[in-house]
């Protein structure tokens, strides 16, 4: 008998091809559907919405309300113009209308809440196929594009006087808050004096809490870390995109300070003031529009919090959150093409076939 006869080689065991499915990744998925996932986010969402009620009133749900409404409408039109399955009651349409409100200043007129809109979901979203295929955060680029076309209206801002909280409830270093923001005071100062009356404890305080003119959602730091609480509870977030771009605007805004004090205020009035809280756990972290690994999302988050400290220092505007968001949004595949995690196996296609049979495999 020969050798082969001995020891027979097992046939191949093919799998039945009527059995196989050819799909695009993710090819693993945790059961979560997409209109869990955005009701995880909309509840997180609530104190931040509470506080924007709280702090500026009637106008607030106005504002709120409209923005809602306009994102499902247009949601609703695309999915029926471009003949696809309507996906209005998958909330995703109101998670974007719920963060467009909170980029909005509360005197915001019903045609910019619906001109925000029409630019978050028709241009940003649906015009690059949709949800998960949009590149830009559709939030982000309306903000952004309201403020080039709309300076004005959208730096109307109002004293959170008007709220339910009502004046008793004003410290006295309030007082010289109408209707400007922190940022724009920080903008116009000119002396170190000036600047560190903006640090002052008690505004510090007023501006953690979120008694300050600002647009909806960036008044309350701390309702914002409640509902950021809520993100990482539910897992909707990891910690390196908030961690990295709040860490890189401390450290900037650190060394800016005390190089020259009458250019910019220290850390805590950045961290406090402005979109820097909902933009690094509400929108920087956006699932579709971030990189896929860690070390890119390190790298995405730090380089939004320089880019917004450059913006808010020596830029046009006294606040850059949304501009960095998006100008690293478009970076994003490059980020994920030099942060990719190579597979089992890999070698650069330079090496040999000799240099992989002697395992010099780097």
């Amino acid at each position: 008998m020969s050798e082969e006869n001995k020891n027979p080689v097992p046939e191949i065991q093919l799998p039945d091809t009527k059995q196989l499915i050819l799909s695009t990744s993710p090819h693993v998925q945790d059961g979560d559907s997409v209109a869990k996932i955005m009701l995880k986010v909309l509840i997180c969402l609530l104190p931040v919405v509470a506080a924007s009620i709280l702090y500026f009133g009637f106008n607030a749900i106005r504002v709120l309300v409209i923005t809602t409404v306009s994102c499902m409408f247009f949601e609703w039109l695309c999915c029926l113009i471009a003949r696809r399955p309507n996906t209005v009651w998958d909330y995703s349409a109101v998670v974007t209308g719920v963060i467009l409100a909170m980029n909005l200043p509360p005197m915001a007129s019903w045609w910019l809440c619906v001109c925000g809109a029409f630019v978050a979901i028709v241009i940003a979203k649906c015009v690059f196929g949709g949800l998960g295929q949009n590149p830009f955060n559709p939030a982000a680029v309306a903000r952004v594009a309201l403020l080039v076309g709309f300076a004005g209206p959208m730096t109307k801002f109002a004293d959170p006087c008007q709220g339910f909280m009502g004046p008793t409830f004003v410290s006295g270093a309030t007082s010289f808050i109408s209707g400007a923001t922190p940022l724009t005071e920080a903008k116009a100062a000119t002396t170190a004096e000036m600047i560190s009356r903006l640090e002052a404890p008690e505004l510090l305080t007023d501006y953690f809490l979120g008694y300050m003119g600002g647009c909806l959602g960036e008044t309350s730091c701390f309702a914002i870390l409640i509902g950021a609480l809520g993100l990482f509870c539910f897992r909707l977030i990891s910690w390196h995109i908030p961690v990295s771009m709040l860490t890189s605007i401390v450290i900037f805004t650190w060394i800016a300070n005390g190089f020259n004090p009458a250019l910019t205020p220290g850390p805590l009035f950045h961290l406090t003031t402005g979109g820097v809280m909902i933009g690094a756990f509400f929108m920087a972290t956006d699932m579709v529009t971030s990189p896929m690994t860690k070390k890119g999302m390190m790298i995405f988050g730090a380089m939004i919090g320089i880019l917004t400290c450059i913006i808010r220092i020596w830029g046009g505007y006294p606040e850059g959150v949304s501009f960095s968001i998006v100008i690293m949004n478009a970076l994003v595949p490059l980020i994920d093409r030099i942060c990719y995690k190579r597979p089992f196996g890999w070698h650069p296609a330079s090496m040999s076939a000799l240099q992989i049979r002697r395992g010099e495999v780097k």
